[in-house]
This record gives C-alpha cells, sequence and structure tokens, in this order.
C-alpha cells in the first residue's frame, strides 16, 4: 500500500478522539481529556508527514491521490462520493493544520486548568480539527462544504464557549450568523456548478473550465459566488465583524480560529478553485485583490487604538488575511500559501503569548494595566518579540519572506493599478509594525501599571480621555492587585516551538539547490503552476523592494518606540478607530431598528399574503364542502327521488325543445 493511502488516517484520528471523548469526556477527566484528544491530533500528524513524504518522492505531474470511502449521495444524475484530494494543496494545509492544532492542544490543556468543562472543551476542538481536515482533503465541492459547516459549527461552540457570559454567548451567535451569509454563496456556487457541468467534483469543474466549455460568464459567477463564501470564513469587508468579537472565547481558541484553521478556509478555497477564476473575466481577480488590500488598511487603522491584547491581534489577522487575498487576486498563488504558513506560526505564537500574559495577569487583558512585564515572564516576553518582529517584517523572521512575496507579486503586477496595490500594501506594512510595536511596548516594558486603577494607567500610557472610552475588557474599572507570574511549562513549551518555527519558517520558500525555483513554488507547481503569475522585475528591482519594505517596518517601530518609550511625543488613538470606524454600531444599529422593521414586514407578508392565499383557498373549498354535503343525506329513496326529478326535468327540456 503507497503511503499516500493512508489519507483517510488524517482525519480520522480527530473524529476517533471526538467520539471517544464525547461517550467518555466525563470519565477521563482532568487532564486525561486532554492529554487524549491531544495524542489524537498528533497522531493526525504523522500521518500527515507520512503521506507528504509518499508524494514527496513521486514526480511533479503523479503529486496527486484520491481516495473513495464510499458513495455518498447517489440522486438522481448527481452522485457525490466522499473521497479525499490529496494533493500538495492539501497536504500543506493538513501539515500546519495538524501541526499547531496539537501545539495549541498541549498549550489548551495547562489554559483551561480547573475549568468545569475540561473535558467539553477537548470535545470541541477534536471536532474542529477534523471538520478542517474535511474541508482541506475533500476531493468535490460538497465534501469541502460539510468541513466547512463543520467549523462554522464548531466556531460557535467554542466562541460561546463560556455561555453564561452573555457576552460570549452574542459573539457566538454573531460570528454563526455572520458566516451564514458567505455559506449562502458557497450554496448557490455548488447549484451553479452542478446545473452548468452535471459534477461538482473539482476535477471534472477544472477540466471543464481548461477545455473551454464553462462560460466565462458562469466561470464568473461560481467564483464570484465561492469569493463571497471565503469574505465569511476568512473574516474581509464586508464581512469581517465576527472575527474581533470572537475573542470571547478561550485564548486558545483564539488561536486556533485566527492562526492556523478557520480563517485561512477563504483562502485555501480561492486558491483551490484558481483554474475557474482563471477561466472568468479578467476583472475577477481584481476584485479579490483591491478586496483584500483594502481590508488589510482598514483592519490594521483600527487595530493602532485597540487596548485589549486579543483585540490587537484579533483586527491585526484580519489585516494579514487582507494580504493573502491580495497575492490570490495578484495571481501570486504561492505567495498567499507561504504567508498562510508562516503566519499559522507567529500568529499562534501571538496568541498563545497573549493567553500566556492573560493567566500570569489573573484574567486581566487592558494593556494599559499592564507594562514592565519582561522581567517577570521572560520565556513568554522572548518568544512575544520573535512573534512581534516576525509579523513586523523584519528579516530573517518567517513573516518577512511570505510578506516581501506578496509586495512583490502586487508591484509586479504593473501599471497605475499594481503600484496602488503595492503603495497600500506598504502603508499597511508601516501600521502593521507600528501598532504590533506598541502592543510589546506597552506589556512588556515600561513602568509597571497593575497596581493602577484604569483610569489612572490610560493617564500614564495614553494621556487622553479618548482611551478612556476604548477600555473594553471585563476587567477595565478593575482595581485589585495583580501578580504577574510566568506561565507552566505546558503553556510556554508550545511557545517556544512556535518561536523557533516563527524564525525559521521562511525556509519553506528558500530555493532548492541546483534549481531556479523555490521549494514551494516546484511543491505547488501541480496545483497554481499554471496560472501562478509570472515574476518579471530585475533583481535588483527585488532587492530594492524588500529594503524599501525593511525601512518601512523600521519607522513603524522607531515612531511607536518614540511614543510608547521613550514618550517624546502624545499619543494619537482618535475615538473613531477605537470604534472600528463605526461599523459594527452601523451594522448593529440597521439590523436593530429598519432591518428588524423590515425582516418583520416580510414575515407579515409571508403570514398574510403568501400563507393568507393559500389558507383562503383551502378555507374556501373547505366551505364548498361543508355546503354540498348537505345534498349527501344517505337515504336511497331521497337519491332516487333526485334521479327522477332530473329525468323530469331533461325530459321537459327536450320535449319543449322539440315543440318550438
Amino acid at each position: 500500500m503507497p503511503d499516500e493511502a493512508l489519507v483517510w488516517l488524517i482525519p480520522a484520528l480527530p473524529l476517533a478522539g471526538f467520539l471517544v471523548l464525547l461517550l467518555a469526556g466525563r470519565r477521563f477527566g482532568e487532564p486525561a481529556a486532554g492529554w487524549l484528544a491531544t495524542a489524537t491530533c498528533a497522531g493526525s500528524f504523522v500521518a500527515t508527514v507520512i503521506v507528504y513524504l509518499g508524494l514527496l518522492g513521486e514526480p511533479e505531474d503523479e503529486r496527486h491521490f484520491v481516495q473513495i470511502l464510499f458513495e455518498w449521495l447517489p440522486v438522481g444524475g448527481l452522485t457525490v462520493d466522499l473521497g479525499f484530494l490529496a494533493d500538495p494543496l492539501s497536504i500543506t494545509m493538513a501539515l500546519f493544520i495538524t501541526g499547531v492544532g496539537t501545539l495549541i492542544h498541549l498549550y489548551s490543556i495547562g489554559y483551561m486548568h480547573g475549568d468545569p468543562g475540561f473535558a467539553r472543551y477537548f470535545v470541541y476542538l477534536n471536532l474542529f480539527v477534523f471538520s478542517m481536515l474535511m474541508l482541506v482533503l475533500g476531493n468535490n465541492l460538497l465534501v469541502t462544504f460539510l468541513g466547512w459547516e463543520g467549523v462554522g459549527a464548531c466556531s460557535y461552540w467554542l466562541i460561546s464557549f463560556w455561555f453564561t457570559d452573555e457576552a460570549n454567548a452574542s459573539a457566538g451567535k454573531k460570528a454563526f450568523v455572520t458566516n451564514r451569509i458567505g455559506d449562502w454563496g458557497f450554496m448557490i456556487a455548488m447549484f451553479l456548478a452542478f446545473a452548468t457541468v452535471g459534477s461538482i467534483n473539482y476535477s471534472d469543474l477544472f477540466a471543464s473550465a481548461a477545455s473551454g466549455q464553462l462560460a466565462a460568464v458562469t466561470a464568473t459567477g461560481i467564483g464570484l459566488l465561492l469569493f463571497l463564501g471565503a469574505c465569511g470564513k476568512s473574516a474581509q469587508l464586508p464581512l469581517y465583524l465576527w472575527l474581533p468579537d470572537a475573542m470571547a472565547g478561550p485564548t486558545p481558541v483564539s488561536a486556533l480560529i485566527h492562526a492556523a484553521t478557520m480563517v485561512t478556509a477563504g483562502v485555501f478555497l480561492m486558491t483551490r478553485v484558481n483554474p475557474l477564476l482563471a477561466a472568468g473575466y479578467e476583472w475577477v481577480p481584481d476584485v479579490i485583490a483591491w478586496v483584500g488590500v483594502i481590508t488589510a488598511l482598514f483592519a490594521a487603522t483600527i487595530a493602532i487604538a485597540q487596548n485589549d491584547i486579543k483585540k490587537v491581534l484579533a483586527y491585526s489577522t484580519i489585516s494579514q488575511l487582507g494580504y493573502m487575498f491580495l497575492a490570490v487576486g495578484v495571481g501570486a498563488y504561492v505567495a498567499a500559501i507561504f504567508h498562510m504558513v508562516t503566519h499559522a506560526f507567529f500568529k499562534a505564537l501571538l496568541f498563545l503569548g497573549s493567553g500566556s500574559v492573560i493567566h500570569g495577569m489573573d484574567g486581566e487583558q487592558d494593556m494599559r494595566r499592564m507594562g514592565g512585564l519582561f522581567k517577570l515572564m521572560k520565556i513568554t516576553a522572548w518568544t512575544f518579540i520573535v512573534g512581534w518582529l516576525a509579523i513586523a517584517g523584519i528579516p530573517p523572521f518567517a513573516g518577512f519572506w511570505s510578506k516581501d512575496d506578496i509586495l512583490l507579486g502586487a508591484y509586479n503586477l504593473g501599471g497605475a493599478e499594481g503600484r496602488a496595490l503595492w503603495a497600500i500594501g506598504l502603508v499597511t506594512a508601516l501600521l502593521t509594525a507600528f501598532y504590533m510595536s506598541r502592543q510589546v511596548f506597552m506589556v512588556f516594558f515600561g513602568e509597571p501599571r497593575w497596581h493602577q486603577p484604569v483610569e489612572e494607567a490610560a493617564e500614564t500610557t495614553a494621556e487622553g480621555a479618548e482611551a478612556e472610552e476604548a477600555a473594553i475588557t471585563p476587567r477595565a474599572h478593575a482595581a485589585e492587585a495583580v501578580h504577574p507570574h510566568e506561565s507552566p511549562w505546558l503553556m510556554t513549551l508550545p511557545l517556544v516551538v512556535l518561536a523557533v518555527l516563527s524564525v525559521v519558517g521562511g525556509a519553506v520558500n528558500l530555493s532548492v539547490w541546483g534549481e531556479d525555483s523555490t521549494f514551494l513554488e516546484r511543491w505547488l507547481q501541480p496545483v497554481v503552476g499554471a496560472n501562478e503569475v509570472e515574476i518579471t522585475v530585475t533583481t535588483e528591482t527585488k532587492v530594492t523592494l524588500a529594503l524599501i519594505a525593511v525601512a518601512v517596518a523600521l519607522v513603524g517601530i522607531a515612531v511607536a518606540s518614540t511614543i510608547y518609550l521613550a514618550r517624546r511625543l502624545r499619543p494619537v488613538e482618535p475615538k473613531v478607530l477605537a470604534h472600528g470606524w463605526y461599523y459594527d454600531e452601523l451594522v448593529t444599529s440597521f439590523v436593530g431598528g429598519p432591518g428588524r422593521e423590515s425582516f418583520e414586514g416580510v414575515a407579515w407578508f409571508d403570514n398574510n399574503v403568501v400563507d393568507g392565499a393559500v389558507n383562503g383557498v383551502a378555507g374556501g373549498v373547505r366551505r364548498t364542502g361543508r355546503v354540498l354535503r348537505l345534498a349527501q343525506s344517505g337515504f336511497v329513496r331521497a337519491y332516487a327521488l333526485g334521479m327522477t326529478v332530473g329525468v323530469v326535468i331533461v325530459l321537459a327540456y327536450f320535449l319543449t325543445r322539440l315543440t318550438f
């Protein structure tokens, strides 16, 4: 049996862990339930490595393996198999889903210590990993959609895990409802694909697109509808607003959802269907690129005024996902996947690092009540700093290489559009370096402020009333004493591993010995090679662009240092940015005002007009039947008399006709 045939084992192990914990999780208790869940995820990672090595040993044009488990839906002309597609893209996704997922599972054992829902938490976590693996391994749109909906349901359970808190419950519902909008687009895309091609298998769809049998208008419709689904799952404008509120869940959940799994599903989907995007109209990639770069800039501006340590990272995630969609839009699919991989490393590190800070600060999340933690939490601080330098784009950390590839792809597009996309991406990089430096300086350096009420801490850090308006954490007005301390080894060990990956992660796209192309480019060649953009700029231009990007990042760090360390400049954190440009409030007011009234009007129309017409016809028939029923007495003599009278009337009619 070839190593690729073990692909079924990759999702099977987390599924087995879910089923065992679902039935006997309480009996396992703490920490056994956590160790079992971690072991199944680790086993899935090992199986993925074996499949990866098997594919790596195959020639480039044979690096794909389809495994059909059984015929799932034989309905008329539609036949859907439950099958897996193991190719460079799906296995790359599975590698960091299971690898980073294992570290998050391990971290969770320490983070969730003492929680009454300890076993239930790991039930959800294993199911989440299983669903995400089904999403990336599916060989057709419906299997992908099964995993797509699975991660949506699990995100609802995990975000609202502490559901007794109304804010947590609302955040879970918000994520669930917002994602339904994108899911509608995904479903309509499936219906359109089947109606035109007669199949929803990726191989059939791509063959139809490559042969020209799929009309450009149809390919455009399918691509844009799938992009709508991607915007919902990957938190792009206008559907991003669920993700910042998702911080209500446990911090490891934030790392799992926002780093390596759920939010990357949209980027994966767009990369998977790249033949359909290429078969559509030429402006379709432009739409994707502009939505991505505008989202990246929009979220970065909001992040500079947030005071919740996790909210900063949430908006950072939205911004980094925007970079990935920018890469997809300019045809730099390898750069998109490259940044997805490095982002999984440094963003998981940053989220888990923030969880370590929150754990050491006894639940405090407001950065204005932190400061000076470097001396007390050195492992957390050093690893967090590695993540900061990686996301800021400082070489040789991983984030520099992947972000530079995306900016290079935008610049390579050429013309006014390419220069504009590159410039906006560069400004976003400046803001990224600034707000992440602001976070590091406020949390780990400066004077300790955890003994101060938030009002005094706000004066110390921001020196402005606007910062007080941005207080968003449950402990925002607490004044009780906090005793910072380092987290246990179960939490710090994953931080160290992720920190190492954040340093060396850029190596996945280094040039292969003796080859002109990079390793990741050659690895993904069978999936995206036909539609991957060709970089035509000179080596000198590449070096110049890289130096500009580094200089911009250093400027952002320097400005943040001047404001938050040297305190030579007063912070500028406008209220409009602290409130996210009031976008969330605007949507909330609409949904709660005109939106609710409109929905109530639609409900009234449905109840009184649509249902009224149907019920009215039924009622008329019922009343007519009651009248006609009076003639049915059940007496034979009455029926005979009626027949006689009828015959007499008929005879009288004919006699009068003959007479006259």
